[in-house]
């Protein structure tokens, strides 16, 4: 009842006054006048069909401050009367002040908190607030994700830096205020954009201050904190640098540098993005390596990964036009790279949407080793066992692509080892894993290797005397470049006499004396790979008979 009784008498107080009013000024159209020039931030409120400026100075604007203040800042004729739709400038100065938050929507790794008073710095969790005064610090490969109370986001890279300097909103949450510290590390901020409230958004750093409306933007900052960097993406940045009389306008596609101490550099147009030829949209390998083609006037690179909600995941930069990474889950990821130019601006980013496919990760080789010859009529092939594997597939093909049917395709294979019967000639093989179900992952490295036949054992002919020497000679073998022997004294070849080795199917050796010998011969082809030896001749020589005929011979002389 008291409550009623209230809107009444303001009622009745508002009638008065309009009243009055219009006796003083009966000529005055209801409409509001063309509102003079304000320099200062103001917010521009839509006029809504029942508005007055009575109740809107009393809604909107700090305690104390009278109506008459809109009516002469925007030449209200009548502060009853406001046609709906015009639009009604409130300076940020007059409007009532209220603490604001913000929320960590996305956190990862090693985010620390340091809050106001605090007795000391805590895990920065996915889903808490943040207030005015609070200190956040990103460790190793640690990012994180701010959402302000109009949507805004500013996203912090790793080992950063990041003070909240103050979160407000001015009348009744119309028009949010957001300070920022970057003392060092990286940022991107991008700022909702509002045709009818001031700027209301500040970063600051050391070196450099940045006032924006709405628009998109980077700053990078030294550990030492003297050095920054800003590049604008989208809108325009108003920056200050540190001792400056006033701002530079900095417009989309351009950056600016500042140290402490030095005159900040140019309005410097970043570098185009790069070219992303030759990057694979599936991605099948851990560590996660990335390489583009290098850009003209790039010092340096930065490279990005960030998830399907456009939360950056992992961040590094690069000295050349390669980036790695240790680990990531297998999924649907955004890349995006850039240059880094002499001053230590980035550039313009190139963006792709890659597909990391990399488990069950695929066995590792054990043999035949890369470009081994092999020889017989199969190759051996072995690998070893990742922890999830369950079942293998393998595959021998004759093009390291594997464009062409392949020579041999085994599927469910649990053994680690396989004798693929092949005809000689030059080969790849391959081999990935399966784990539960269906899930088959990534193709291993193909091996090349050349499976040769062995050399032929050729067969001896029956050995010739010719005086002094034995004779030996035998078929000419396919392949074989050479032969080697062996001539020995006992039939296992332990007691050698000679090892002879000759291009020519044929040998002669040195005749021995009475008694019984082995020979075998086998082939060597071009490569130095022998075969097996053959079967073992056995050759017998005779003693002479004119020793056991002397004694006849002398008997006719002993008469």
């Amino acid at each position: 009842m008291a409550a009623a009784c209230n809107t009444r008498q303001r009622r009745r107080v508002s009638a008065t006054i309009a009243l009055v009013l219009g006796m003083l000024s009966p000529l005055a159209p209801p409409v509001l006048a063309k509102p003079s020039t304000v320099a200062e931030p103001a917010w521009s409120y839509r006029v809504q069909p029942g508005d007055n400026l009575f109740d809107l100075a009393a809604a909107y604007l700090k305690e104390r401050t009278s109506w008459r203040e809109l009516q002469r800042l925007n030449r209200v004729a009548d502060p009853l009367r406001l046609p709906p739709g015009s639009t009604l400038k409130m300076p940020v100065r007059l409007l009532r002040r209220e603490a604001s938050v913000a929320q960590a929507v996305f956190v990862q790794g090693e985010v620390s908190l340091r809050r106001a008073g605090g007795s000391g710095p805590s895990a920065l969790r996915t889903g808490d607030e943040l207030r005015s005064g609070d200190v956040l610090v990103t460790g190793e490969q640690a990012t994180l994700t701010l959402r302000f109370v109009d949507g805004s986001r500013l996203l912090v890279a790793p080992h950063s830096e990041v003070t909240v300097e103050e979160l407000l909103v001015y009348g009744r949450s119309a028009v949010p205020a957001m300070r920022l510290q970057l003392q060092k590390g990286s940022a991107d901020s991008k700022v909702q954009p509002s045709h009818e409230r001031p700027a209301d958004y500040q970063l600051k750093t050391p070196s450099l201050l940045l006032g924006v409306r709405g628009t998109e933007f980077r700053v990078q900052v030294s550990e030492d904190g003297r050095s920054a960097r800003a590049e604008v993406l989208e809108g325009t940045v108003a920056g200050t640098p540190t001792g400056a009389a006033a701002p530079t306008p900095m417009p989309a596609g351009y950056g600016l540098a500042a140290t402490l101490g030095q005159a900040p550099s140019p309005l410097t147009k970043l570098l185009p993005a790069p070219a992303l030829a030759g990057v694979p949209q599936k991605l099948e390998r851990i560590p996660l390596t990335i390489v583009w083609p290098a850009l003209d006037g790039a010092v340096a690179y930065r490279a990005q990964v960030f998830d399907g909600a456009g939360n950056l995941l992992l961040d590094g930069r690069f000295e050349s036009p390669r980036a790695q990474w240790a680990d990531l889950p297998d999924g649907s990821y955004k890349l995006r790279l850039r240059g880094i130019d002499a001053l230590g601006l980035e550039g313009l980013a190139a963006e792709q949407a890659v597909q990391l496919k990399a488990r069950p990760e695929p066995p590792f080789a054990r043999s035949p080793e890369p470009d081994a010859r092999v020889y017989g009529d199969s190759a051996p092939l072995a690998w070893t066992r990742p922890v999830n594997a369950q079942s293998f597939r393998l595959q021998v093909g004759t093009d390291a692509d594997f464009q062409a049917p392949p020579a041999l395709d085994r599927s469910g294979l649990t053994s680690t080892e396989l004798s693929a019967a092949l005809p000689p000639g030059h080969y790849f093989w391959r081999v990935a894993s399966t784990a539960a179900g269906p899930d088959g992952g990534p193709w291993g490295d193909p091996h090349p290797f050349e499976l040769r036949p062995v050399p032929p054992t050729p067969p001896l002919q029956r050995p010739a005397i010719d005086g002094d020497q034995l004779r030996f000679a035998w078929a000419a073998a396919p392949g074989a470049a050479r032969y080697e022997l062996q001539w020995a004294a006992d039939a296992e070849f332990k007691s050698l006499l000679a090892e002879p080795s000759t291009e020519q199917p044929a040998l002669a050796l040195p005749r021995p004396g009475p008694g019984v010998y082995y020979l075998r011969v086998r082939s060597v082809d071009e490569l130095g790979y022998a075969g097996p030896y053959g079967t073992a001749q056995q050759v017998e020589l005779p003693r002479p008979l004119w020793p056991w005929l002397l004694p006849l011979l002398l008997v006719p002389f002993a008469f």
